[in-house]
């Protein structure tokens, strides 16, 4: 039987256009295809999870906005009125907050699953972020997110998260899971000015020389990760698991995926990393997966915009696909061998 990769490049190849004219369509056509192992691949109610937890090391001044501002966005979420509200609205995409650990009893909601591990991690400045049974905790509830939390036959899945201080765990797990200096992996986050920044680096440069030694990711994810980080990574690979597609979002998303692929390689094969980030580790990291974003917007908003964003440009590539005619169909004259 002919490879399904091979099947997909001619049927691209024979549309009425030049060969490659479609650009990065084509290349997200043969992967969606290949990943359903069909010729006439679908996207079936596309969901964004957007994973949300609050961080000890906020308390320690890395960001440019106060820990509060995590359950605030998370109601405003609720309420409808954030950026990731508007693009989910405009794409018809479903949407779900899950609270894996927001310091904030919030009351019921439809939009609202109820993950909440703990109300933040403890600051990794001092002791780990969280015990073994937490992060086990969280990857069961990464896992239930997929297996409960998603409309049915849906099989497409963008990630995002909101929790102030989170650049810096992803900064972090970035530095000791690439081996990468520090200073390569810190950003401004929401807005720091250069002494802010300067500042940020020097509180993970502490934090990274407390906890030396750890490698394994598992262990580098308990000792620097979030909560949402840490969900999030586990329903990514329950979602691989079920042969979906991941949309990843920016900088925090695509550092709990790092975690994955450290676990899982052959997750990246799944994966469609929607944009590239404005903060600055992004490029770094996509580098270092081999990964080429879809779109470079110079968005750093997180909460899964980018993913948002980036969906219709998906169903362009499985439409012209599924419903371009080839040369012979539309009796058009193919360029000579």
């Amino acid at each position: 039987m002919t490879d399904i990769r091979v099947q997909l490049q001619q049927k691209i190849d024979l549309k009425t256009k030049p060969l490659g004219a479609l650009g990065i369509l084509e290349k997200l056509a043969l992967q969606i295809g290949t990943v359903q192992n069909t010729l006439q691949p679908s996207l079936y109610a596309p969901t964004i999870f957007v994973f949300a937890a609050d961080h000890g090391i906020a308390q320690s001044g890395v960001s440019a906005y106060p820990p509060e501002v995590t359950f605030q966005m998370v109601m405003n979420f609720l309420n409808g009125g954030a950026a990731i509200n508007i693009f989910s609205r405009q794409n018809e995409i479903n949407l779900k907050i899950i609270d894996a650990g927001v310091n904030y009893d919030f009351p019921s909601h439809p939009l609202l699953i109820d993950y909440k591990i703990a109300k933040g991690t403890n600051n990794f400045l001092q002791t780990v972020a969280m015990s073994n049974a937490q992060l086990d905790e969280c990857f069961q509830k990464g896992r239930a997110a997929i297996e409960e939390q998603i409309p049915e036959r849906c099989n497409v899945i963008g990630f995002g998260e909101m929790g102030i201080g989170n650049t810096s765990s992803a900064a972090l797990l970035m530095s000791a899971l690439c081996d990468l200096p520090l200073k390569d992996c810190v950003g401004r986050g929401t807005g720091l000015n250069d002494s802010q920044l300067a500042r940020k680096v020097e509180i993970l440069t502490r934090a990274k020389e407390k906890h030396v030694g750890i490698t394994l990711p598992k262990e580098v994810l308990q000792t620097f990760g979030g909560f949402e980080i840490a969900q999030m990574c586990g329903a990514m690979l329950h979602a691989y698991e079920k042969n979906m597609l991941l949309i990843i979002d920016g900088f925090i998303a695509t550092s709990a995926f790092l975690v994955a692929t450290k676990m899982k390689p052959e997750i990246q094969q799944n994966a469609i990393f929607s944009h590239l980030s404005d903060e600055f580790a992004h490029a770094k990291l996509l580098a270092y997966l081999e990964a080429t974003p879809v779109l470079q917007l110079n968005m750093r908003l997180g909460e899964g915009t980018g993913c948002a964003v980036a969906f219709p440009i998906l169903k362009s590539a499985v439409n012209f696909l599924n419903e371009m005619t080839s040369f012979e169909d539309a009796g058009v004259t193919n360029k000579e061998e």
